[in-house]
């Protein structure tokens, strides 16, 4: 299945090292530059409590594997599969990809 690359921003729109949040249709996606050059997209929903809040959320890693921790309970999903990180596989958040073209940030929907 192919997906539909649609622009939400510029490179200089995202702070490095840190996340922001783009409407697209009526979902709400965390976009996050990790690293200063790594790009990903997930949903910015927390699973646990609903709440649009994991675009605010703090990012690492844990081992070699970019994380994002929820900022209300700290609950870490991988950026790059969505899973949790804590062993609650009922909550995992849905990933989009990400490409960056001349300066452009686009996900793929």
């Amino acid at each position: 299945m192919s997906c539909q690359w649609l622009p939400v921003g510029q490179t200089d729109d995202f702070v490095p090292n840190g996340g922001g949040c783009v409407l697209v249709g009526d979902a709400q996606i965390a976009i996050f530059n990790f690293n200063q050059n790594e790009w990903y997209a997930v949903q910015n929903q927390c699973p646990h409590q609903q709440r649009m809040v994991l675009s605010r959320g703090l990012i690492g890693d844990a081992g070699c594997e970019p994380k994002v921790a929820c900022p209300l309970h700290k609950s870490a999903f991988s950026l790059r599969t969505g899973e949790s990180l804590g062993g609650n596989e009922a909550y995992r958040l849905v990933t989009y990809p990400v490409r960056v073209e001349e300066g452009t940030v686009y996900v793929g929907v």
